[in-house]
Parts: structure tokens; C-alpha cells; sequence
């Protein structure tokens, strides 16, 4: 069926922060496809620039007048075409002048539309017959740093991974009865716990690193010889958010300490160690590429992760790459900009041997199309919450996935 692009419709909707974000149509000759970008609260200053000066009614506008015209006529089955039109458009390495969530919405509802016009689900057109694993979903179960309110960690996110689930829809039970776990110690640790949840539905509760994590680690040991498999644990330090650059230290204010870069380090390896830990997100600065690398080749059996530290970007993915720091990366497409540049980032992570882990981002919509870009670009991991609705729809999306795929279905 022809695909060629007819129109191209933008509008104000919000994210599950209540934030005003874009949302774009892509109307072709035979089909639809429809996106709403996402928003971070803590972002990497390498990200593309999510909109132009005047913000969603600018980037609305930008579409109307700037960029609907130049793309409508093109054929939506060439996505190259369609991003390398915007990047253009634009002229600015951060995507400035159009917004980079413009360009994610409109390069995502392309993709969508272009999957419709083939008849095709989007995991099976982006990724093809050969698409037919499953995610494990990491999932965060108590927030701190950013993502909490008042006296609470100053790690940013405790997380959980049940990798010996064997269907995703086991692995995603896994994760609903852990949350759940954690929520009724939390009430009997704290009578003053009032059930309070973050953006991302992770529970805020009064408690230091060490508290959560002993939490965390019970929860998890309960749960899986509950269901005879492990769920082990991850955090994401944020690290860039404890970061003082004029001190050259990182604060944490919860907890009283100051750790400088070395101090960090030893931190960090003692968590892993103590706590069995299999993943670890930005546990420094995103410019300390030299703490990733070091850390890296301390610890085994543990995923070092860059988010601020590579923002989905292949020319700050190459240069880790050089130095060994990390062994895995974060995908957020908006960071980037277009699903091209996103893809063109994960395949360089895997020439590398590095592990690509799909992401939301804390305020998040209810799109779902990171669940079929999981399956589509074979991500082992994708990190899309627990519970709250932005979190669910993408996970659900993912258990309809596995039963489309019925007996092909794998975990990878």
C-alpha cells in the first residue's frame, strides 16, 4: 500500500507530570500513526534541546508552517529520508531551532504509519520476521534523589530485575508483587508512611541508601523463592544530580557524607559487592567517562550503565567506547532526536558488546512505542517502571506483544 505522507498534525497534550508536551499525527495515503513525547526530570546537558524558544506552542507552530510541507509527499517507508529531512531542517546539533521532541513525535508516528500501511505491527516492521524476543523489565520500586519529595534517598532510583522469569508477563508479575512487598514493610517500618508515590509510581518513603536497599534486597529474596526464580536488584545513582562541581565532590544530603571522585568509586564497588547488585546506572558525572572505566573493569557479574553519560548519542558512545567505560547504555530516543539516529546508536553499542536498555522517561505518556522499539532493536532490558499508567500502558503493550508472538516468543 502506498505510504506517502498527506498531512502532519501537532497538538498540546500533557505528561504524567501534568507538564504540556507535543503530540503528532502523520496521515499517509493509507494509513496513521500517532506519538507524544516524553519528558525527563533529570536530563543529561549533552540531550537534544526538547523545543524550540517559546516551547510546545512554538514547536506546534514550527510544525504547521516549517516542517509538515517539506515532508508531506515523501514516502513514509523511507524513515532515513524522513529524519535526515528534519535534521536538516533544523541545522543544529542539538535540534534547537525545531525542538528534539518535535523531531522524536513526528520520526515516531512516521514509523507507526508506515508499519500500518504494511499491514505490519511496528516491532515486526522496524525489526522484521527475526523479531521475537522479549525484554526483561527493570522496573523502580522506591525513588529518592530528583524523583522524591522532602526527606528521602539520595540515590535516584532502587530498582529491580526478575531475569530468571521465563514468559515477560511472569517477569512483569515478579515486579508488581515485589512494589507491593515493599509497600506493606514500608507501612510497618514507618507509621507515619502515607503510601506517597513518585511520577513514575515508585514508592517516597523516609529512609536512607542503605534502609532502601535492605528493603529492596528482602523484597526480592521473598518474591523469587516465592516464584522459583531470581529477582535481583539496580540502582541509578544519578550521580551528575550529587555533583558539585566547584567542590569537586558529590553530596549527599540525606545522608551527610561528601565522597569524592575516588571515595565514589570505593562506594559504589562496596554496594555492588554488598548487596549482589546487577546493575548500575550513571554512578558518576557525566563527564567522569574515566570512573565508568575504572569501575567497569573492577566489578563483574554487574551492568555499569550510562544514561547522562551517552544521552543516546554515538559520538559520546564512541568515545566510552575507547576508554571501556560502561558495559551497557540507555536508549532514549528524544535524547537523540530521530528513531535513525536511536537506532544508529544502538547498533554501535552492540558492535561493542555493549547492552542496550530501552528507557521511559519519568514523565512519560501513555504512548507505548518503546515496547515494540525493545523487541524491534533486541534490547535485553527495558526500563519502563512498575505501575502508574504511563508505565503500564507500555507494559501491557509488551504482553500483547508476547501473546502475538505465541510459541516464538523468547526472553532474550
Amino acid at each position: 500500500m502506498s505510504a506517502v505522507i498527506e498531512d502532519i498534525i501537532a497538538r498540546k497534550v500533557f505528561n504524567s507530570r501534568g507538564e504540556e508536551t507535543i503530540e503528532v499525527d502523520v496521515v499517509t495515503t493509507s494509513s496513521f500513526g500517532r506519538t507524544s513525547a516524553p519528558a525527563g526530570e533529570s536530563r543529561g546537558k549533552a540531550e537534544a534541546v526538547y523545543y524550540p524558544q517559546g516551547g510546545v506552542d512554538q514547536a506546534i507552530k514550527k510544525v504547521e508552517e516549517l516542517i509538515a510541507p517539506e515532508l508531506i509527499g515523501l514516502n513514509a517507508d523511507i524513515q532515513e529520508e524522513i529524519d535526515k529531512t528534519m535534521r536538516e531542517m533544523d541545522g543544529t546539533k542539538d535540534f534547537r531551532m525545531i525542538g528534539g521532541n518535535t523531531a522524536f513525535a513526528i520520526s515516531l508516528a512516521n514509523a507507526e504509519a508506515a508499519a500500518n500501511s504494511n499491514s505490519l505491527l511496528l516491532f515486526q516492521y522496524l525489526g522484521g520476521y527475526v523479531a521475537h524476543e522479549l525484554p526483561y523489565p527493570l522496573g523502580n520500586v522506591i525513588s529518592g534523589g530528583k524523583h522524591g519529595q522532602g526527606k528521602t534517598p539520595d540515590i535516584q532510583e532502587f530498582l529491580i530485575l526478575p531475569y530468571g522469569a521465563e514468559s515477560f508477563l511472569e517477569a512483569a508479575a515478579a515486579n508488581t508483587q515485589i512494589h507491593r512487598r515493599i509497600g506493606d514493610t514500608l507501612k510497618k517500618k514507618d507509621k507515619l508512611f502515607g503510601g506517597g508515590r513518585s511520577c513514575e509510581g515508585a514508592w517516597i518513603a523516609n529512609i536512607g541508601d542503605m534502609e532502601a536497599l535492605e528493603v529492596l534486597a528482602d523484597a526480592c529474596e521473598e518474591v523469587g523463592n516465592e516464584l522459583g526464580f531470581e529477582c535481583c536488584l539496580g540502582v541509578d545513582v544519578a550521580a551528575s544530580a550529587l555533583w558539585n562541581t566547584k567542590k569537586k565532590t558529590y553530596i549527599y544530603k540525606s545522608e551527610g557524607k561528601r565522597r569524592d571522585s575516588g571515595e565514589q568509586l570505593e562506594f559504589i564497588f562496596r554496594l555492588i559487592k554488598k548487596y549482589h547488585l546487577v546493575y548500575v546506572e550513571d554512578p558518576f558525572h557525566e563527564e567522569d567517562y574515566e570512573g565508568f572505566a575504572e569501575l567497569t573493569k573492577k566489578v563483574k557479574n554487574c551492568l555499569i550503565c550510562g544514561d547522562d553519560l551517552f544521552v543516546t548519542n554515538s559520538e559520546r558512545l564512541s568515545r566510552g567506547i575507547k576508554l571501556h567505560a560502561a558495559d551497557a547504555i540507555i536508549i532514549k530516543v528524544n535524547q537523540v532526536g530521530t528513531l535513525t539516529e536511536a537506532w544508529e546508536t544502538v547498533e554501535m553499542a552492540k558492535r561493542a558488546g555493549y547492552i542496550p536498555v530501552m528507557s521511559h522517561r519519568s514523565g512519560d505518556t501513555c504512548d507505548w512505542h518503546i515496547a515494540h522499539l525493545a523487541v524491534a532493536f533486541k534490547c535485553p532490558i527495558i526500563k519502563t517502571g512498575v505501575v502508574e499508567g504511563a508505565r503500564i500502558a507500555k507494559i501491557n503493550e509488551l504482553i500483547r506483544i508476547e501473546e502475538f508472538l505465541g510459541d516464538r516468543a523468547k526472553m532474550l
